[in-house]
């Protein structure tokens, strides 16, 4: 019951935090509310790794939308719900699993923060935090319906993954340019 009270105030904040943080956020979220507002009510359970996922999928949309603010913001709820994650609710192999990508998500995700107006650099970051958010997913479970996608022509057609909250793909790597880039390679639940 706790946990799934720590996971409701979380999720509470991080809605509060994207609707605060301006009209640049409100446009790129007026282009992704069908996203945006699927992911809380496909929920099925609460997870412990919830709000770490869900300001992934905020950062995701941003670059969706080619918001490279909006990226950045996102990059920053992710460092908060980082820091405020608890351990405790997890299994000794989670807890392994955890330990080992927090370091790197945090790097990632404060670099993101910390680079708006290189939208490139942030998406640079995003590919590496897509693979730790994947094992992350993979380990603890998630509170809903995900899917892991990939873009095989991003990075000179070196590809790269993420994860969505929808099966319509909306790619992060290309944003507009090529919004549609990509296929579904896994459902996670």
């Amino acid at each position: 019951m706790k946990l799934f009270i720590f996971s409701t105030l979380l999720s509470t904040l991080f809605l509060a935090a994207c609707s605060n943080s301006g009209s640049t956020t409100n446009t790129a979220s007026a282009q992704n509310d069908t996203t945006t507002s699927t992911a809380p009510v496909a929920q099925t359970k609460a997870a412990p790794a919830d709000g770490i996922i869900n300001g992934y999928l905020q950062l995701k949309n941003a670059l969706v939308a080619d918001d490279d603010k909006a990226a950045g913001e996102a990059g920053k709820v992710m460092t908060k719900a980082l820091n405020a994650f608890d351990k405790s609710a997890l299994s000794a192999d989670q807890a392994k699993v955890y330990n080992d990508i927090e370091g790197t998500v945090k790097e990632h995700a404060a670099h993101i923060g910390d680079n708006v107006g290189n939208i490139h650099h942030q998406r640079e970051h995003f590919e590496s935090l897509s693979q730790d958010i994947y094992d992350l997913a993979k380990a603890v479970g998630t509170g809903q319906k995900l899917y892991f996608d990939h873009c095989p022509m991003y990075n000179n057609n070196k590809g790269a993954n993420w994860i969505s909250e929808v099966k319509e793909i909306r790619n992060p790597y290309l944003g507009k340019s090529m919004p549609d880039c990509g296929s579904v390679k896994e459902e996670l639940n």
